[in-house]
């Protein structure tokens, strides 16, 4: 079987596992999107499993995971009626799609030199910031207490963080400055979400917060592993960071 065919029923099965969740009650629905994830791990596993071994590669997995667990918490909140679901499903699935073949592109790069490897480290980075938007908007929304909110940020954003640095240099072989240049970037998201737990901003906005800073550090983190931590690259992204902080500012509701 072809790898684009395995990457067609990947799409078909995990949308269709989207379908299904739709007829579950809302308690038996957390826990489906946490199947439907291991189950996005599993059939990525193997449609790429002539290029993935029991190395870093498989990091190439997490992004996929976290894109099924954003859309999945993402989908507690929308609306239960049909025009809202429908082109979420189609959205997933096409999402899931372009991510099997970034990931594709992912574990061969690592083994040899490919034309496609900037056009899906783009990608990858786009669907890395659209996936930590949804997470951070559904971790947002449970407002839950601020000892379970500060290791949720950290432990996603660190999964994040790791992929997507990872994605600039495609090594198998472990890298503790890898580790460590993510775990740091984690740090200050998962700070920055502190502070937001008691700033009195919207979910909408404190989420666009959290992941203009992901923004910010990932896509400095990448230019410095990339060799091109130019000050163009570094003025770019502060600007949009400022940006974004002053927009929230002014958009903060600061009633007693």
């Amino acid at each position: 079987m072809s790898k684009r065919t395995r990457f067609v029923i990947t799409s078909v099965i995990l949308s269709l596992g989207f379908v299904g969740i739709q007829f579950l009650n809302d308690q038996n629905r957390f826990w489906a999107i946490g199947i439907l994830g291991a189950l996005t791990f599993t059939l990525f596993l193997w449609s790429l499993f002539e290029t993935l071994k029991a190395n870093m590669t498989l990091l190439t997995l997490v992004l996929p995971v976290m894109f099924t667990l954003g859309v999945g918490f993402f989908w507690f909140l929308l609306p239960t009626n049909i025009f809202a679901k429908v082109p979420i499903v189609i959205f997933y699935g096409m999402g899931i799609y372009i991510l099997c073949l970034t990931a594709n592109i992912y574990s061969v790069a690592s083994v040899r030199t490919i034309a496609l490897l900037r056009a899906a480290r783009g990608v990858g980075f786009v669907i890395t910031l659209l996936a930590s938007f949804l997470i951070f908007d559904a971790i947002l929304s449970i407002r839950t207490e601020i000892y379970y909110l500060i290791p949720a940020v950290f432990v996603f954003s660190l999964l994040l963080y790791i992929q997507g640095f990872w994605s600039m240099l495609l090594t198998k072989e472990y890298s503790k400055d890898l580790v460590y240049l993510s775990a740091g970037a984690a740090l200050v998201t998962t700070e920055l979400a502190a502070i937001l737990y008691f700033w009195p901003v919207t979910i909408v906005v404190g989420s666009l917060l959290l992941t203009t800073s992901f923004y910010m550090l990932l896509g400095l983190g990448q230019a410095k592993l990339e060799g091109r931590y130019f000050k163009s690259t570094i003025r770019e992204h502060l600007v949009v960071g400022v940006l974004i902080f002053i927009a929230m500012f002014i958009s903060t509701h600061w009633g007693a």
